[in-house]
Parts: structure tokens; sequence; C-alpha cells
């Protein structure tokens, strides 16, 4: 496990960092100025998406691109320090064609869609002509079990009709969004198996039926993209528009996710690097009791543990990113759930630390530490909560456990004194 950097992923985090202080930040007001007034900033977004095309900094994260597809063909581990570096400003990732749910969507559409599934959506999602969003969550029942979901997909000719509710689609808001691919129950007989019972289909955004019900805020903030409700009453659409075949729809799901996180926490790692940076700088600045902050034992050590723990948790996902490029994602799903739960946990624990740094400023808009730390917070139920996570990490240390059960025994054997009860049984 080599996790230096190519002098091609070099070369690529310079150009990208380059296009981010020249060209991102300059915006960064304007991109804020139009939010604030509840209008998705396509002025300042769709410029510069004709810029990053141009430079070559586009669909970077996909591995398996095509030679006559659009982007740059990189592995996840070459891609993880360029998301760090787009993280560092939310809205960045868009810009280069990187950002999710679009990336999770691509990903899935370049696995299983059929040819005129992919003229019709593909082409147009990595051209960035349009938006998507993946509506599976649902308000009723805990998604994290994605059997447990309810929306109804049946048969009915040569179409399917879906009926249900789903709850906090990310980007289902946004107004180039034209694409939902929606999970659902298409088996609902009893004796079902569980992970074979639901579908997916390719519904188009303006499909009779499909309605917005509100963008959801979080944490008291409206995302301008949208954290949506949905509502399908009797939303019919082509039996063509099925993606993959009936009863995939838990697998492809599962497919759906392992690179996506590699994404979701390397940008995590950068907003909290953003973080560390502010604060350490806003500590050698502000004074109180006569001293600056960072004179005081308990700020160094904030400062020390966030640096260590950034570093801790990047050496953590570019693992799993290794591992998905050498094994397979299958191979690094413990990994992904391990990466998954430190990212998001350390977002707010950085971050809170440079709040308490900055003082109460840091709970305004005048930095971007209080939004920053409202998204990690969410971060700990998006792509699945931290109890799912840790379940996952524990049944495979279990289940290395019993693989070797009684071994340690005679390791305790061999520590316990001469004279112990452990040795005379």
């Amino acid at each position: 496990m080599d996790f230096a950097y190519s002098p091609r992923v070099q070369a690529l985090q310079q150009q990208v960092q380059r296009f981010m202080d020249d060209l991102i930040l300059p915006s960064h007001r304007d991109w804020h100025r139009w939010a604030d007034a509840g209008v998705y900033p396509l002025d300042v977004i769709e410029p510069l998406k004709c810029q990053a095309r141009d430079a070559g900094l586009w669909n970077l994260f996909l591995p398996g691109l095509r030679d006559d597809e659009p982007g740059t063909r990189l592995a996840n581990l070459e891609y993880a320090p360029l998301a760090e570096i787009m993280g560092r400003v939310p809205w960045a990732s868009e810009v280069f064609n990187c950002s999710a749910p679009d990336t999770g969507n691509i990903e899935l559409l370049h696995l299983f869609a059929t040819p005129e599934q992919r003229a019709q959506w593909l082409e147009p999602l990595m051209e960035g002509a349009i938006r998507s969003c993946f509506a599976m969550s649902e308000p009723d029942v805990a998604s994290s079990d994605p059997t447990n979901l309810c929306t109804r997909i049946a048969r009915d000719g040569d179409s399917y009709v879906l009926n249900g509710r789903k709850w906090f689609i990310t980007g289902a808001a946004h107004p180039s969004c034209r694409l939902a691919i929606v999970m659902g129950i298409s088996d609902a007989s009893p004796d079902a198996p569980a992970h074979r019972r639901h579908s997916m289909l390719l519904v188009p955004m303006d499909a009779p039926g499909l309605a917005i019900v509100r963008n959801i805020p979080v944490m008291q903030h409206q995302a301008i993209e949208g954290h949506c409700e949905l509502l399908f009453r009797d939303v019919r659409v082509p039996a063509a528009n099925l993606l993959g075949s009936e009863g995939d729809g838990f697998a492809m799901a599962q497919a759906r996710l392992g690179p996506g996180r590699v994404h979701h926490c390397m940008r995590t790692i950068g907003q909290c690097e953003l973080a560390l940076e502010l604060m350490a700088e806003r500590a050698l600045e502000r004074m109180a009791f006569g001293r600056h902050l960072s004179d005081f034992a308990n700020v160094q050590d904030w400062i020390a543990m966030s640096r260590i723990e950034i570093d801790q948790a990047r050496l953590l996902v570019l693992r799993a990113a290794w591992r998905m490029d050498v094994e397979g994602n299958a191979a690094a799903r413990t990994d992904v759930s391990a990466i998954k739960l430190v990212a998001a946990r350390l977002q707010t624990t950085v971050i809170d630390r440079a709040m308490q740094v900055f003082g109460a400023v840091g709970l305004t808009p005048d930095t971007p530490l209080a939004a920053l730390w409202s998204w990690g917070r969410a971060l700990r139920f998006l792509d699945g909560p931290d109890e799912v996570h840790l379940r996952t990490v524990a049944r495979q240390e279990l289940a290395r456990s019993r693989a070797h059960r009684g071994e340690n025994v005679l390791q305790l054997q061999r520590w316990m004194p001469p004279d112990s009860a452990g040795d005379a049984v």
C-alpha cells in the first residue's frame, strides 16, 4: 500500500487548487448572493463548468470511463486528494461534474443502463447538461434497512406504475434535475426473498403524478439544491425505464454507495483542513486575559488533536480507496463503513473546536464553520447512520474471531503464572 501521490496526481492537485483559487473562490460571494435570494446560482456555475471542462478537469471520479466518454480516467485513490481540495467550497464539485448524487447515479447507469438509457440519461449527465437525484429513503420507515421500503412498483402491461413517498432526496430541487432513480417494491409476495423484492426505475422529474412536496430544512438551513420530500401518485413510466432487472434494486443500491462514500469522506477532510487552518490562525490573533489563545494549553491540545485525527482519517480513506481499486468495491465494504463513520464524526469534532476558538462569531454566517458543522451532523445519517456502519465493522471483526475461535486460549495460558488456576485447568 503506497499512498504517495503519483506525479500525475500531484499535477492535477496543483491544477485543481489553482482553479479553486483563481475562479471558484472569487465567485463564492456571487454564489451566496444568488442562493440567499432563493435562486440557484446557475449564472455562476455554468460558465465555470465550461472552463473546468476546457481545462481537462471533468468527470474525474469514474475509473471505468470509456475512451469515447468525456472526462479523466482516475482510480479511486487518484481522485481522492482532488475531492479533498474541492470539498473546501461545498458547491465546487458541481463545477467539475463531480457532485453527488450525480456521481453515484452515473456509476449506476454506467454499470446497468441499456444503450437506450445511456443515450437518454447517462450521456447528458456526463456532459453536465442535466442533474439527477436518487430516491430511496422514505419518511415512514427506517431506510437504513432498504428492505423496509414501501414505495410500490407495479407492472401494468408495457408500463410500471409507482405509488409512494420519498424523503430527504438530495438534489431534487435543482433547476437542472431531470431524472430520479427510484427504488421501490416490485415483488410484494410474502415469500419473496428480502433482498430480491426491490427494483429501480428511471423516472423523469416532469412525469405526471410526481410532486415535490417540500424542500426539507436541515438544522434550520434550507439547501438551495434541495433535500426534498417527493410524492409519487400513480406515476406511469414505460417498462423500458427499468434499470437492470426486476429484483436487483438492493444489489444495485449497494454497488452505488462505495466510491461515493470515498468522495464524501475526502470532501469532509478538506472541510476539516479548512476549519483547522481557520482555528490556528484565529488562535494566533485573538487574545483573552492578556494572552493569545494559542498560548493556552487546551487550545494547543485542540489544534494538535485535530491535526492528528485529520491525518488518521485521511489515511483510512486512502486505504479504502486503494482496496476498491485493487480488490474491488465488495472487498472494501467494511473499510467503506469505517471511513463513513470516522469522517462524519471527525467533521463535527474538529469544527466544534474551531467554533469555540472563534467564539460567538463561529455561530454566524461570517465564517463557514456553522454551515459545515450542520452538514457534518447530517452526514451521520446520510448514506447510512453511524449505527449501521458500526454493525458492519463489528460483524467482520466477530466473523474473523469465530474463524480462529479458541486460538487465543493458548496465548492466555502462556501469560498465566505457573501457579494460576488456569494452568491447573
